[in-house]
């Protein structure tokens, strides 16, 4: 096959995945808007912050990664026509997702005590522990928004969720300012305002995708009459069996990222803020990798519905072949930049702390040189992983994960970090063999079950 064959699917790719990519960054946007105004009222209202969100990203990352169970369930019965199998669907994921937003709200409160054994600072385990509770609340209505999200995915709408998204935040934004500084007839909260913010702001973004989506004509059959009689163990079982796995990949690889940020903080505070700012541009464009990452998800779950599994592979080689093109240019342009970037974050006006800031540049500097090369090995890694979650293969790639991070990349970031001279650097050159042997390997178990299914369809 030429290479025309791959890319003149480049187009429908890149419409399915720019309002995911949007949307995605969108997320992010939530988190770095708490940062900025909490930041203005001082350095231990947001060390307080990012210590709340520290866990509540690791419990979302569960619940994200359970919920795209459902993507490909229903993109598949959509491509069969199957409608009775796409109302299942829906309607256990959402029952499902509720139930795991409300476990994860009661494990975040539970986990509290989690910030003294990581050793904070007193003041600021007083701020973060009633900011927590009101974040780890709005865990509930995100993963149930995550059912919305997924069901819609699976139907190739995904440009709902942006527009959710969109609104989300400029509600966040309204919230946060009246709350945390105390705007007109609203109490200034501090950093609960923050909090309070966050949690309405996902309420609205459910009723948002509920409205919406239930307005629609063509999906109206979806809404009406749901009871707990309809539930059925098999479907219930399906998505369980499809969503824990996924949730485990997810898992594996956040806190192989959190676990990096630690083992920075104990090579020291420069090294701590470097791999902050070079994680900060590394994650935003990994959200063009995850939004082609969903788009492999669909179009394959699709394509296995409709049982064409020769064009399955041209479509599963395209969004490939996209995500390495994109990757690339990302590359380039950290390795052109990589001197220049850091400067963004730092304010290098402040004489008392110029040396600290030229070692963290300096650092930094080295650290996106490294990106540069994860960039693509993470890119390929998450969207082979969307064709598998597509073909529902989800248990040997959860244990191809775990090798992948914690039995090659955490051993090398800790040994390289702790007992060598690249301290940060070596950091990161675990983190990126645990992200190429992640890429490899979950590459030839794609192309041995599609040659498998090929070879099957071929037969019979």
């Amino acid at each position: 096959m030429t290479i025309a064959h791959y890319t003149k699917e480049f187009r429908y790719n890149m419409q399915l995945a720019y309002p995911v990519i949007l949307g995605m960054l969108g997320h992010t946007l939530i988190g770095i808007v708490d940062n900025i105004m909490v930041g203005k009222l001082g350095s231990t209202e947001l060390a307080a912050v990012s210590l709340g969100n520290s866990l509540i990203f690791v419990a979302m990352s569960i619940g994200i990664g359970f919920s795209t169970a459902l993507t490909p369930i229903i993109a598949e019965a959509d491509a069969e026509q199957n409608t009775s199998k796409i109302r299942s669907a829906f309607h256990h994921g959402l029952f499902l997702c509720t139930l795991l937003g409300i476990l994860l709200f009661g494990l975040v409160v539970l986990a509290k005590p989690v910030m003294e054994l990581l050793h904070q600072p007193q003041e600021v385990i007083v701020l973060a522990k009633p900011y927590l509770d009101w974040v780890a609340f709005s865990l509930v209505p995100l993963i149930i928004y995550q059912g919305y999200k997924q069901f819609a995915d699976g139907l190739s709408m995904t440009k709902i969720s942006m527009y959710a998204i969109v609104m989300a935040n400029i509600v966040h934004v309204i919230i946060n300012y009246a709350l945390i500084y105390g705007v007109w007839i609203f109490p200034k909260m501090g950093i609960l305002g923050a909090g309070l913010g966050t949690v309405i702001s996902r309420i609205a973004m459910v009723v948002f995708m509920h409205f919406i989506l239930s307005r629609k004509a063509q999906l109206r059959h979806y809404f009406e009459g749901f009871s707990f009689a309809e539930l059925q163990k098999n479907m219930i079982r399906k998505i369980v069996n499809l969503g824990l796995p996924s949730a485990m990949q997810m898992l594996f690889e956040v806190v192989l990222f959190t676990t990096a940020i630690w083992l920075c903080g104990n090579i020291g505070k420069t090294s701590q803020a470097a791999n902050q700012i070079a994680l900060s541009l590394a994650s935003m464009t990994f959200m063009f990798a995850m939004g082609l990452s969903v788009v492999s998800m669909i179009r394959i779950s699709t394509q296995k519905g409709l049982n064409d599994f020769k064009q399955m592979i041209v479509v599963a080689r395209s969004i490939f072949l996209l995500a390495i093109c994109i990757e690339i240019v990302f590359a380039i342009l950290f390795v052109a930049l990589h001197q220049i970037l850091p400067y963004l974050f730092l304010n290098m006006d402040n004489q008392e702390q110029l040396l600290d800031n030229q070692e963290v540049i300096h650092i930094a500097a080295q650290l996106l040189l490294v990106a540069a090369i994860f960039q693509i090995s993470d890119g390929i890694q998450v969207v082979v992983l969307g064709a598998l979650r597509g073909l529902q293969d989800v248990k040997i790639p959860m244990y191809i994960t775990f090798v992948a991070y914690w039995i090659v990349g955490f051993p090398i970031s800790f040994y390289l970090g702790e007992y060598t001279s690249l301290k940060a650097v070596g950091v990161w050159i675990g983190l990126l063999a645990g992200l190429t042997a992640a890429a490899i390997l979950l590459y030839i178990r794609f192309h041995y079950l599609t040659k498998k299914l090929v070879l099957e369809n071929h037969g019979s």
